[in-house]
């Protein structure tokens, strides 16, 4: 049996350096300021009927369905059966948000005063739940919650269920929003935030990531399907890795070995080798152990033939369960401007980690090929994308 191919038709995102994707692209080649990458000028209200529902909605589900609705209208018209159209909108967190709200409420006011809509606004699959209901879609309809590797393994699962013919499209990706008071404390005492307010991955002097919110979907659709209703295509998801360090709850396996079998699953499972990989958009979180391990993994990986990383956490932050996802966009803009965008912040490579091509600076000038995009997560959980250019 022929198997079917997956592609990318439609992308949309909501991040701290843009909102859309000309101000993400123009973000990304950018210097962010330090601090908390917290999204000050997102209106979710265009994308409700009323400011009731604005109000019923936790902010992680409205960044979801923001990128949603951005990614539907790129995709254009999908004239595709509701049957065969499925959700998977990933987080780490969920509702975390609404939840601390609602503690203090209930600690302050009393049990009768916490809101009924708790529930229904805190559960991890309330932006897959909102997308499928506000746009009639009837196919799968899950969440997935493997912390930061989150949205990378939506978007594996989903390209799986077009292979599989289950569906001819899914809207895939990634929400979140846990920039909340206990939230920072719980990061920052365990020492995985940054003291200096910088994201600088890779660098010597890295301490810790910049915590993020955003919102990150794609669009993907079977390949004929996509063809025949004219959709213009902006990439292809040829394979993806999933794995499990089985070691630390916090810190990855040492030397990379978890990131190394992951990678290895991708590249097997798109039908490449590690000779095809041109560029690679690493996970890159700005702590000093993901680094290194991340580091020594590629170095391991692909040796002396040195594909060129970057890390778009030094603008973005760190979304934790969105990150997988806006950086699979930020690895497809990349190939339709042409450009890789540096790893922003960086400015002297850690000496111990300079076994890897990482772009520093400018922007650099690329042809477009076959890309990884890297997601590790608490857990030891590991996803890597295999993406290509548009198929000719």
């Amino acid at each position: 049996m022929s198997r079917r191919r997956v592609v990318v038709t439609g992308m949309g995102v909501v991040a701290p350096c843009g909102i859309g994707l000309d101000a993400y692209w123009r973000g990304l080649l950018s210097t962010p300021q330090p601090g908390i990458r917290q999204i000050d000028d997102f209106d979710p209200t265009p994308y409700f009927d009323n400011s009731k529902e604005v109000r019923r909605t936790d902010r992680f589900a409205q960044l979801g369905l923001a990128a949603a609705a951005m990614a539907l209208e790129h995709a254009g018209d999908l004239k595709a059966d509701p049957r065969r159209i499925g959700v998977n909108i990933a987080t780490g967190v969920g509702g975390l948000g609404t939840l601390e709200e609602q503690i203090i409420v209930n600690h302050e006011k009393g049990s009768r005063r916490v809101s009924p809509f708790l529930v229904p606004m805190m559960m991890s699959n309330a932006a897959s739940a909102a997308v499928s209901m506000r746009y009639g879609f009837q196919g799968p309809c899950e969440t997935t919650v493997t912390a930061c590797a989150a949205s990378t393994h939506s978007i594996g699962a989903a390209m799986r269920y077009l292979r599989w013919d289950m569906v001819d499209v899914m809207i895939a990706g990634g929400a979140e929003s846990s920039l909340t008071p206990t939230a920072l404390a719980g990061f920052g005492n365990m020492t995985a935030l940054t003291r200096s307010g910088i994201s600088r991955p890779f660098d010597a002097e890295r301490d810790g990531f910049a915590i993020a919110e955003a919102g990150g979907v794609v669009v993907l659709e079977e390949l004929e399907h996509a063809k025949a209703r004219g959709a213009t295509i902006y990439g292809e998801i040829l394979g993806a890795g999933n794995s499990a360090d089985a070691y630390h709850i916090t810190a990855p396996s040492p030397g990379g070995s978890g990131a190394v079998a992951c990678m290895e699953m991708a590249l097997a499972d798109a039908g490449v080798t590690k000779a095809d990989i041109a560029h690679i958009n690493a996970h890159g979180t700005s702590t000093p152990l993901n680094d290194a391990a991340e580091a020594e993994a590629i170095s391991k990986l692909f040796g002396p033939r040195r594909p060129a990383v970057t890390s778009t956490k030094g603008v973005t932050g760190h979304a934790l369960g969105a990150a997988g996802a806006i950086e699979a966009i930020a690895v497809l803009l990349a190939m339709g401007h042409r450009l890789i965008p540096p790893t922003a912040c960086t400015t002297k490579v850690d000496p111990n980690l300079d076994q890897i091509d990482l772009v520093l600076g400018d922007p650099r000038p690329w042809e477009p090929a076959i890309s990884l995009s890297n997601s590790f997560g608490f857990g030891g959980h590991n996803g890597s994308l295999v993406i290509a250019p548009a198929p000719s």
